[in-house]
Protein backbone atom coordinates (compact mmCIF):
# COMPACT_ATOMS: atom_id res chain seq x y z
CA UNK A 1 0.00 0.00 0.00
CA UNK A 2 1.86 3.26 -0.99
CA UNK A 3 1.53 6.59 0.88
CA UNK A 4 -0.58 8.44 -1.69
CA UNK A 5 -2.79 5.89 -2.74
CA UNK A 6 -6.47 6.61 -2.37
CA UNK A 7 -8.48 4.42 0.20
CA UNK A 8 -11.48 2.71 -0.33
CA UNK A 9 -12.99 3.09 3.04
CA UNK A 10 -16.98 1.93 3.81
CA UNK A 11 -18.18 2.78 7.41
CA UNK A 12 -21.32 -0.21 8.78
CA UNK A 13 -23.02 1.00 11.77
CA UNK A 14 -26.66 -0.07 13.04
CA UNK A 15 -28.82 3.29 13.44
CA UNK A 16 -28.25 6.25 11.62
CA UNK A 17 -29.02 8.90 14.43
CA UNK A 18 -26.90 10.78 16.87
CA UNK A 19 -23.31 10.31 17.80
CA UNK A 20 -22.53 7.80 15.55
CA UNK A 21 -24.24 8.91 12.35
CA UNK A 22 -22.50 12.37 12.87
CA UNK A 23 -19.17 10.60 13.84
CA UNK A 24 -19.21 8.88 10.70
CA UNK A 25 -21.04 11.74 8.26
CA UNK A 26 -17.59 13.90 9.11
CA UNK A 27 -15.12 11.62 8.37
CA UNK A 28 -16.69 10.78 5.00
CA UNK A 29 -16.54 14.01 4.18
CA UNK A 30 -13.56 15.22 4.97
CA UNK A 31 -12.29 11.91 3.55
CA UNK A 32 -13.96 12.47 0.21
CA UNK A 33 -12.59 15.95 0.05
CA UNK A 34 -9.08 14.21 0.27
CA UNK A 35 -9.64 12.17 -2.42
CA UNK A 36 -10.51 8.77 -0.52
CA UNK A 37 -13.58 6.61 -1.79
CA UNK A 38 -16.38 6.45 0.47
CA UNK A 39 -19.33 4.63 1.42
CA UNK A 40 -21.90 3.53 4.15
CA UNK A 41 -24.01 0.47 4.83
CA UNK A 42 -26.37 1.16 7.81
CA UNK A 43 -29.99 0.08 9.06
CA UNK A 44 -32.83 0.80 7.08
CA UNK A 45 -35.52 0.96 9.63
CA UNK A 46 -35.00 3.69 11.84
CA UNK A 47 -34.40 7.03 11.16
CA UNK A 48 -36.52 9.76 9.55
CA UNK A 49 -37.06 13.28 7.49
CA UNK A 50 -34.22 15.07 9.35
CA UNK A 51 -31.46 11.91 8.80
CA UNK A 52 -32.98 11.80 5.37
CA UNK A 53 -31.88 15.75 4.88
CA UNK A 54 -28.40 14.75 6.16
CA UNK A 55 -28.05 11.64 4.00
CA UNK A 56 -28.95 13.84 1.02
CA UNK A 57 -26.18 16.28 2.22
CA UNK A 58 -23.50 13.57 2.52
CA UNK A 59 -24.39 11.96 -0.91
CA UNK A 60 -22.41 13.60 -3.23
CA UNK A 61 -19.35 12.94 -0.87
CA UNK A 62 -20.23 8.81 -0.88
CA UNK A 63 -18.37 7.50 -4.06
CA UNK A 64 -18.63 3.90 -2.85
CA UNK A 65 -22.68 5.10 -2.39
CA UNK A 66 -24.92 4.00 0.65
CA UNK A 67 -26.60 0.51 1.26
CA UNK A 68 -29.38 0.44 3.70
CA UNK A 69 -30.83 -2.91 5.04
CA UNK A 70 -32.19 -4.13 8.06
CA UNK A 71 -30.47 -4.51 10.76
CA UNK A 72 -32.30 -5.10 14.60
CA UNK A 73 -31.01 -3.38 17.73
CA UNK A 74 -31.10 -7.20 19.65
CA UNK A 75 -29.14 -10.13 19.16
CA UNK A 76 -31.73 -12.29 16.76
CA UNK A 77 -31.93 -14.82 13.69
CA UNK A 78 -32.78 -12.10 11.41
CA UNK A 79 -28.74 -11.20 11.78
CA UNK A 80 -27.40 -14.31 9.99
CA UNK A 81 -29.37 -13.20 6.90
CA UNK A 82 -28.40 -9.32 6.85
CA UNK A 83 -24.49 -10.59 7.35
CA UNK A 84 -24.98 -12.40 4.69
CA UNK A 85 -26.48 -9.91 2.37
CA UNK A 86 -23.70 -7.51 3.91
CA UNK A 87 -21.01 -10.01 2.48
CA UNK A 88 -22.25 -9.55 -0.75
CA UNK A 89 -22.50 -6.01 -0.72
CA UNK A 90 -19.18 -5.47 0.85
CA UNK A 91 -17.21 -7.86 -1.79
CA UNK A 92 -18.73 -5.96 -4.65
CA UNK A 93 -17.65 -2.73 -3.32
CA UNK A 94 -14.07 -4.07 -3.21
CA UNK A 95 -12.87 -2.00 0.25
CA UNK A 96 -9.31 -1.21 1.49
CA UNK A 97 -10.66 -0.28 4.68
CA UNK A 98 -13.93 -1.34 6.84
CA UNK A 99 -14.87 0.34 9.97
CA UNK A 100 -17.42 -0.89 12.13
CA UNK A 101 -19.16 1.50 14.50
CA UNK A 102 -21.46 0.68 17.38
CA UNK A 103 -21.66 -2.99 18.70
CA UNK A 104 -23.85 -4.24 15.24
CA UNK A 105 -21.49 -2.54 13.16
CA UNK A 106 -19.04 -3.64 14.52
CA UNK A 107 -19.37 -7.41 14.44
CA UNK A 108 -20.69 -7.51 10.95
CA UNK A 109 -17.22 -5.55 10.00
CA UNK A 110 -15.16 -8.32 11.87
CA UNK A 111 -17.14 -11.04 10.33
CA UNK A 112 -17.70 -10.00 7.02
CA UNK A 113 -13.81 -8.84 6.15
CA UNK A 114 -12.61 -12.05 8.07
CA UNK A 115 -14.12 -13.79 5.57
CA UNK A 116 -12.99 -11.88 2.41
CA UNK A 117 -9.75 -12.21 3.97
CA UNK A 118 -10.00 -15.77 3.29
CA UNK A 119 -10.55 -15.42 -0.37
CA UNK A 120 -7.01 -13.19 0.23
CA UNK A 121 -8.63 -9.55 0.14
CA UNK A 122 -6.64 -7.14 2.03
CA UNK A 123 -9.17 -5.42 3.81
CA UNK A 124 -8.33 -3.98 7.44
CA UNK A 125 -11.25 -3.84 9.90
CA UNK A 126 -11.68 -1.34 12.37
CA UNK A 127 -14.40 -1.43 15.46
CA UNK A 128 -15.38 1.91 17.08
CA UNK A 129 -17.73 0.91 20.30
CA UNK A 130 -18.82 4.81 20.62
CA UNK A 131 -20.33 3.09 24.33
CA UNK A 132 -22.42 0.52 22.18
CA UNK A 133 -22.42 -2.83 24.30
CA UNK A 134 -20.11 -1.09 26.63
CA UNK A 135 -23.30 0.08 28.50
CA UNK A 136 -24.35 -3.35 29.81
CA UNK A 137 -23.61 -4.12 33.43
CA UNK A 138 -20.86 -6.74 33.77
CA UNK A 139 -22.94 -8.35 36.50
CA UNK A 140 -25.64 -9.30 34.18
CA UNK A 141 -25.72 -12.53 32.24
CA UNK A 142 -26.61 -10.46 28.97
CA UNK A 143 -23.85 -7.95 29.54
CA UNK A 144 -21.51 -10.70 30.40
CA UNK A 145 -23.03 -12.35 26.91
CA UNK A 146 -22.41 -9.15 24.90
CA UNK A 147 -18.53 -8.59 26.78
CA UNK A 148 -17.52 -12.46 25.13
CA UNK A 149 -18.54 -11.63 22.01
CA UNK A 150 -16.91 -8.46 22.15
CA UNK A 151 -13.67 -10.70 23.70
CA UNK A 152 -14.13 -13.36 20.89
CA UNK A 153 -13.99 -10.61 17.99
CA UNK A 154 -11.34 -9.42 19.08
CA UNK A 155 -9.30 -12.16 17.46
CA UNK A 156 -10.99 -10.56 14.13
CA UNK A 157 -9.91 -7.34 14.30
CA UNK A 158 -6.87 -4.78 13.06
CA UNK A 159 -7.22 -2.31 15.44
CA UNK A 160 -9.80 -0.45 17.85
CA UNK A 161 -10.66 2.77 17.48
CA UNK A 162 -11.54 4.55 20.96
CA UNK A 163 -13.09 8.11 20.61
CA UNK A 164 -12.40 8.71 24.63
CA UNK A 165 -10.11 7.45 27.39
CA UNK A 166 -13.08 6.37 29.18
CA UNK A 167 -14.21 4.07 26.71
CA UNK A 168 -11.13 2.18 26.32
CA UNK A 169 -11.17 2.24 30.06
CA UNK A 170 -14.39 0.80 30.36
CA UNK A 171 -13.24 -1.70 27.68
CA UNK A 172 -10.85 -2.66 29.21
CA UNK A 173 -12.80 -2.80 32.89
CA UNK A 174 -15.62 -4.73 31.10
CA UNK A 175 -14.18 -7.13 28.55
CA UNK A 176 -10.33 -6.70 29.56
CA UNK A 177 -7.24 -5.45 28.04
CA UNK A 178 -7.37 -5.30 23.75
CA UNK A 179 -5.14 -8.35 22.25
CA UNK A 180 -5.75 -5.67 19.21
CA UNK A 181 -3.93 -2.96 18.91
CA UNK A 182 -6.13 0.12 19.32
CA UNK A 183 -5.65 4.17 19.12
CA UNK A 184 -7.86 7.37 20.90
CA UNK A 185 -8.66 9.29 18.05
CA UNK A 186 -10.99 11.84 19.37
CA UNK A 187 -14.49 13.57 17.90
CA UNK A 188 -14.06 16.79 15.99
CA UNK A 189 -16.12 19.58 14.85
CA UNK A 190 -15.78 21.22 11.71
CA UNK A 191 -14.32 24.74 11.28
CA UNK A 192 -17.63 26.44 10.86
CA UNK A 193 -18.98 25.13 13.78
CA UNK A 194 -16.67 27.23 16.22
CA UNK A 195 -18.53 30.64 15.63
CA UNK A 196 -21.10 31.70 18.81
CA UNK A 197 -24.24 31.21 18.58
CA UNK A 198 -26.54 34.22 19.38
CA UNK A 199 -30.00 33.49 21.42
CA UNK A 200 -32.85 34.72 19.86
CA UNK A 201 -35.03 37.59 21.49
CA UNK A 202 -37.39 34.64 22.93
CA UNK A 203 -34.57 32.03 23.81
CA UNK A 204 -35.85 29.87 27.12
CA UNK A 205 -34.00 29.48 30.03
CA UNK A 206 -32.68 25.48 29.31
CA UNK A 207 -32.40 23.23 26.36
CA UNK A 208 -32.40 19.41 26.54
CA UNK A 209 -31.20 17.78 22.74
CA UNK A 210 -30.91 14.69 22.12
CA UNK A 211 -32.57 11.13 21.76
CA UNK A 212 -35.88 10.58 23.51
CA UNK A 213 -34.67 7.75 25.82
CA UNK A 214 -33.95 7.33 29.24
CA UNK A 215 -30.52 6.44 29.24
CA UNK A 216 -29.77 10.08 27.76
CA UNK A 217 -32.07 11.67 30.74
CA UNK A 218 -35.09 13.60 29.47
CA UNK A 219 -36.84 12.53 31.99
CA UNK A 220 -34.44 13.73 34.55
CA UNK A 221 -34.52 17.03 32.86
CA UNK A 222 -38.28 17.28 32.88
CA UNK A 223 -38.43 16.65 36.57
CA UNK A 224 -35.56 18.72 37.60
CA UNK A 225 -36.41 21.49 35.73
CA UNK A 226 -39.77 21.13 38.09
CA UNK A 227 -37.96 21.46 41.09
CA UNK A 228 -35.66 24.14 39.78
CA UNK A 229 -38.41 26.29 39.12
CA UNK A 230 -39.62 25.70 43.29
CA UNK A 231 -35.61 26.40 44.11
CA UNK A 232 -35.58 29.91 42.01
CA UNK A 233 -38.86 31.17 43.10
CA UNK A 234 -40.54 31.20 39.76
CA UNK A 235 -41.62 30.08 36.44
CA UNK A 236 -38.67 28.29 33.78
CA UNK A 237 -38.98 27.74 30.13
CA UNK A 238 -37.65 25.14 28.56
CA UNK A 239 -37.01 23.31 25.15
CA UNK A 240 -36.78 19.37 24.54
CA UNK A 241 -35.18 18.55 20.58
CA UNK A 242 -35.19 15.12 19.61
CA UNK A 243 -36.56 12.30 18.62
CA UNK A 244 -37.55 8.91 19.92
CA UNK A 245 -40.43 5.71 20.74
CA UNK A 246 -40.31 7.46 24.41
CA UNK A 247 -41.22 11.14 23.38
CA UNK A 248 -45.14 10.75 23.93
CA UNK A 249 -44.26 9.79 27.57
CA UNK A 250 -42.36 12.03 28.15
CA UNK A 251 -44.94 14.67 26.85
CA UNK A 252 -47.67 13.24 29.07
CA UNK A 253 -45.26 13.57 32.16
CA UNK A 254 -45.03 17.30 31.58
CA UNK A 255 -48.65 17.61 31.20
CA UNK A 256 -49.08 15.94 34.13
CA UNK A 257 -46.37 18.42 36.15
CA UNK A 258 -48.46 21.17 34.65
CA UNK A 259 -45.21 22.34 32.70
CA UNK A 260 -46.70 21.55 28.91
CA UNK A 261 -47.19 25.67 28.15
CA UNK A 262 -43.35 25.75 29.47
CA UNK A 263 -41.66 23.63 28.14
CA UNK A 264 -41.75 22.26 24.40
CA UNK A 265 -41.34 19.34 22.64
CA UNK A 266 -39.30 20.12 18.85
CA UNK A 267 -37.92 17.17 16.34
CA UNK A 268 -34.65 16.59 15.86
CA UNK A 269 -32.94 19.76 14.27
CA UNK A 270 -29.34 21.15 13.70
CA UNK A 271 -27.79 21.27 16.95
CA UNK A 272 -27.04 25.05 16.08
CA UNK A 273 -30.60 26.13 15.00
CA UNK A 274 -31.95 24.39 18.66
CA UNK A 275 -28.66 25.84 20.73
CA UNK A 276 -30.45 30.11 19.66
CA UNK A 277 -33.48 28.88 21.61
CA UNK A 278 -32.08 28.66 24.89
CA UNK A 279 -29.78 30.29 27.03
CA UNK A 280 -28.19 27.21 29.00
CA UNK A 281 -27.66 23.72 27.44
CA UNK A 282 -28.74 20.64 29.83
CA UNK A 283 -26.73 17.42 29.08
CA UNK A 284 -28.47 14.81 31.92
CA UNK A 285 -26.99 11.76 30.47
CA UNK A 286 -26.88 9.06 32.38
CA UNK A 287 -23.74 7.05 30.44
CA UNK A 288 -22.08 8.56 27.47
CA UNK A 289 -18.59 8.21 25.36
CA UNK A 290 -17.76 11.44 24.05
CA UNK A 291 -20.89 12.97 22.99
CA UNK A 292 -20.96 15.09 20.08
CA UNK A 293 -23.58 17.90 21.96
CA UNK A 294 -21.17 18.85 23.94
CA UNK A 295 -18.68 19.23 21.51
CA UNK A 296 -20.91 21.87 19.37
CA UNK A 297 -22.28 22.90 22.89
CA UNK A 298 -18.79 24.53 24.01
CA UNK A 299 -17.52 25.79 20.05
CA UNK A 300 -20.84 27.86 19.94
CA UNK A 301 -20.29 29.55 22.67
CA UNK A 302 -23.40 28.43 25.19
CA UNK A 303 -23.24 27.59 28.91
CA UNK A 304 -23.36 23.80 29.84
CA UNK A 305 -24.59 21.90 32.61
CA UNK A 306 -23.95 17.93 32.45
CA UNK A 307 -23.66 15.20 34.21
CA UNK A 308 -19.90 14.02 34.82
CA UNK A 309 -20.34 10.80 32.68
CA UNK A 310 -18.22 9.08 30.28
CA UNK A 311 -15.89 11.28 28.09
CA UNK A 312 -17.26 14.94 29.07
CA UNK A 313 -14.80 15.50 31.58
CA UNK A 314 -11.67 14.65 28.49
CA UNK A 315 -14.05 17.71 27.13
CA UNK A 316 -15.19 20.28 30.47
CA UNK A 317 -12.38 19.20 32.55
CA UNK A 318 -12.46 17.71 35.67
CA UNK A 319 -12.94 20.72 37.41
CA UNK A 320 -16.08 21.90 35.50
CA UNK A 321 -18.40 23.86 37.93
CA UNK A 322 -21.22 22.69 35.93
CA UNK A 323 -21.21 19.00 36.55
CA UNK A 324 -23.57 17.51 38.52
CA UNK A 325 -23.98 13.39 38.75
CA UNK A 326 -25.69 11.33 36.74
CA UNK A 327 -29.94 10.75 37.69
CA UNK A 328 -29.55 13.52 40.79
CA UNK A 329 -32.73 15.30 40.41
CA UNK A 330 -32.12 17.93 43.36
CA UNK A 331 -28.14 18.35 42.28
CA UNK A 332 -29.81 19.20 38.91
CA UNK A 333 -32.23 21.37 39.86
CA UNK A 334 -29.72 23.05 41.98
CA UNK A 335 -27.38 23.63 39.34
CA UNK A 336 -30.35 24.71 36.71
CA UNK A 337 -31.53 27.36 39.53
CA UNK A 338 -27.42 29.03 39.96
CA UNK A 339 -27.34 29.29 36.53
CA UNK A 340 -30.48 31.32 36.00
CA UNK A 341 -29.97 33.60 39.33
CA UNK A 342 -25.85 33.99 38.40
CA UNK A 343 -25.40 34.07 34.48
CA UNK A 344 -21.30 34.75 35.01
CA UNK A 345 -21.03 31.15 36.60
CA UNK A 346 -20.96 28.55 33.94
CA UNK A 347 -19.21 30.92 31.76
CA UNK A 348 -16.84 31.28 33.48
CA UNK A 349 -15.90 27.88 33.80
CA UNK A 350 -15.78 26.86 30.08
CA UNK A 351 -13.05 25.44 28.10
CA UNK A 352 -10.58 28.18 26.40
CA UNK A 353 -11.37 28.46 22.94
CA UNK A 354 -8.35 28.07 21.52
CA UNK A 355 -7.19 24.88 23.24
CA UNK A 356 -10.52 23.14 22.67
CA UNK A 357 -10.24 23.83 18.98
CA UNK A 358 -7.04 22.68 18.33
CA UNK A 359 -7.67 19.23 19.95
CA UNK A 360 -11.54 18.35 18.71
CA UNK A 361 -11.73 19.42 14.80
CA UNK A 362 -12.53 17.23 12.25
CA UNK A 363 -9.71 18.10 10.22
CA UNK A 364 -7.23 16.56 12.90
CA UNK A 365 -9.74 13.43 13.54
CA UNK A 366 -9.97 12.86 9.85
CA UNK A 367 -6.18 12.84 9.46
CA UNK A 368 -5.47 10.63 12.69
CA UNK A 369 -7.80 8.05 11.23
CA UNK A 370 -6.66 8.16 7.86
CA UNK A 371 -2.87 7.41 9.48
CA UNK A 372 -4.39 4.57 11.67
CA UNK A 373 -5.88 3.17 8.25
CA UNK A 374 -2.75 3.25 6.29
CA UNK A 375 -0.25 1.92 9.76
CA UNK A 376 -2.46 -1.13 9.24
CA UNK A 377 -2.43 -1.67 5.62
CA UNK A 378 1.11 -1.23 5.44
CA UNK A 379 1.90 -2.82 8.00
CA UNK A 380 -0.40 -6.20 6.26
Amino acid sequence: MTAHKPLRILHCFRSPVGGIFRHVRDLAEEHAKAGHQVGILCDSTTGGAYEDKLFESIMPHLTLGLTRLPIRRSLGLSDISTAVKTFREVKNLQPDVLHGHGAKGGAFVRLVGSRLRVSRSCVARFYSPHGGSLHYNEKTLRGQAYFAIERLLERWTDSLVFVSDYERKTYEKKIGTPRASWRLIHNGLRENEFEPVVDDADAVDFLYIGMMRDLKGPDVFIEALRRAEQLAGRPLRGVMVGDGDDKPRYQARLDLLGLGERVRMRDAMPAREAFAMARTVVIPSRAESMPYIVLEAVAAGKPVISTEVGGIPEILGNGFAGFVPPGDIEALAAAMAHAVSDPNWLPASMPQMAEFQANFSAQTMADRMISLYRDCLDGR
